[in-house]
């Protein structure tokens, strides 16, 4: 009876061991969505990988150049090669750009633009007119960006719109129902959007 019973109990035993093990793994794997927290309003921009600067010196023409901003966040300026740009406003670059051209230049007088932003996009998918891909221009909300795609297709559920944002190895999700808001409803919800956000708007 007793070693009958010791048969039964092993596989029992490991079984029980090993769920705990199974479901770690399957959590590890697995998409946690949560509450997503609305973006700060930005400040001044950040210049990063991809944006297109115009630097200018005043009365150097030599020394003004349209450049893009590189993988690394370097812009190649005439004299000072390589120079960090990502990460800093156009002000910041400004100044270090100044104190790079002293030594070339007696008082340098120097201007820097982004004429084109893209480091900083958020996507669009599902029932709009036109899924893509766009630059952030300051700051946006949900109902900014889905007019640039040109609205919604016949089938879309403008209901329940998600706007998906990575957050660590979780993705948090908000809800935007874009009819109630046309009503004057929740206000709130049509948040400010973040570079990384993807809209989704399903059938």
């Amino acid at each position: 009876m007793t070693n009958t019973t010791s048969m039964f109990r092993a596989p029992i035993l490991a079984l029980v061991f090993a769920t705990p093990l199974l479901l770690g793994a399957a959590c590890t794997t697995q998409r946690v969505t949560q509450p997503l927290e609305p973006a700060v309003p930005g400040g001044e921009y950040v210049i990063g990988p991809g944006d297109v600067l115009q630097i200018r010196v005043w009365e150097n023409d030599e020394l003004s150049v349209a450049v893009p901003v590189r993988p690394d966040g370097k812009v190649s300026v005439p004299l000072l090669d390589d120079v960090d740009a990502a990460g800093k406003t156009a002000l910041e670059l400004k100044d270090t750009l100044t104190e790079g051209f002293k030594t070339y230049v007696r008082s340098p007088d120097v201007t820097v633009i982004v004429t084109q932003i893209n480091s900083k996009r958020v996507s669009v998918v599902g029932q709009v007119a036109r899924p893509t891909s766009i630059a952030l221009q300051g700051d946006m909300r949900v109902v900014d960006v889905i007019a640039l795609v040109g609205g919604f297709t016949p089938f879309a559920d403008r209901s329940d719109i998600r706007v998906l944002r990575p957050s660590g190895t979780t993705m948090a999700e908000h809800r935007f129902d874009y009819d109630a808001y046309l009503k004057g409803k929740n206000p709130q919800d049509n948040i400010l959007l973040a570079p990384g956000d993807t809209i989704v708007v399903a059938e």
